[in-house]
């Protein structure tokens, strides 16, 4: 459904019954990408899931911020009347949810970030600048394969054409300007102060993952106060539907 946040107008979802667990998506995603976790966890879990301002079915309303997002993610928790959650990230959506967490520590219950996405170095802020330049001039459509043969595991492109054909759809169907401006919140992003997280967390990284090797996610963990590191084989940057059943029992586990 379409939900008033902070002047805005997002599109947010709400399945299940039990704990609440919130869903945040990654770069050039929607929150369909969940639809494999949803359907495994509502048993157990309430899950609210929505598009990031900018996104899928959620337009942008004016330039975009991880400081955005994060207020945005406090104002859904407030509308749906969750003072503390269990909180799952993917990429993007794992440096909003490290921001939040710093920023409000008591309304975190437990932590998950899969394929985990800190602050980029110079030399990425620079590739991400251009592609929002290339993306304004060509359109979505001259940046999809690229993205779309970085991010997949060799097993996915060989074994799974569905999944290659959905995260070219996810791709496809992101309104242009809206990818362009969260590339620039991304590429302006700032280094979370992670050591005062205190919650538990868990990190889910891919082994074939070549975005967000596991290095990434045993250093973030090195960084924090109560993490560890679960590898999925046969997995690229798009883990929750290249291995759905890994990555939802890894969070029914957890959760």
């Amino acid at each position: 459904m379409q939900v008033a946040v902070r002047g805005k107008t997002l599109s947010v979802e709400k399945q299940g019954q039990g704990e609440a667990v919130v869903l945040l998506h990654g770069l050039g995603s929607t929150s369909n990408v969940w639809e494999p976790q949803v359907r495994a966890l509502s048993d157990r879990f309430t899950l609210v899931r929505y598009d990031l301002e900018g996104a899928g079915r959620s337009a942008h309303a004016g330039a975009l911020s991880i400081e955005g997002w994060v207020d945005d993610l406090a104002a859904i928790l407030d509308l749906q009347g969750l003072s503390k959650a269990r909180l799952v990230g993917h990429s993007l959506g794992t440096l909003i949810l490290q921001h939040f967490a710093v920023k409000h520590p008591q309304r975190v219950e437990k932590l998950v970030f899969i394929g985990v996405n800190r602050a980029p170095p110079e030399a990425r802020r620079q590739a991400i600048r251009e592609r929002v330049a290339k993306v304004r001039a060509e359109g979505i459509d001259a940046i999809v394969e690229a993205i779309v043969k970085g991010g997949l595991s060799p097993h996915t492109a060989e074994l799974k054409p569905e999944i290659v054909g959905f995260v070219r759809e996810l791709l496809m169907r992101q309104p242009a300007e809206g990818y362009a401006r969260s590339c620039e919140a991304m590429a302006a992003s700032v280094a979370a102060e992670v050591s005062a997280i205190r919650a538990p967390v868990l990190l889910i990284a891919g082994a074939d993952d070549a975005i967000s090797p596991v290095a990434n996610s045993e250093g973030l963990a090195a960084d924090l106060a109560d993490a560890r590191v679960q590898v999925i084989e046969r997995c690229g940057h798009w883990h929750p539907i290249e291995q759905p059943a890994a990555v939802s029992q890894a969070l029914r586990d957890f959760l």
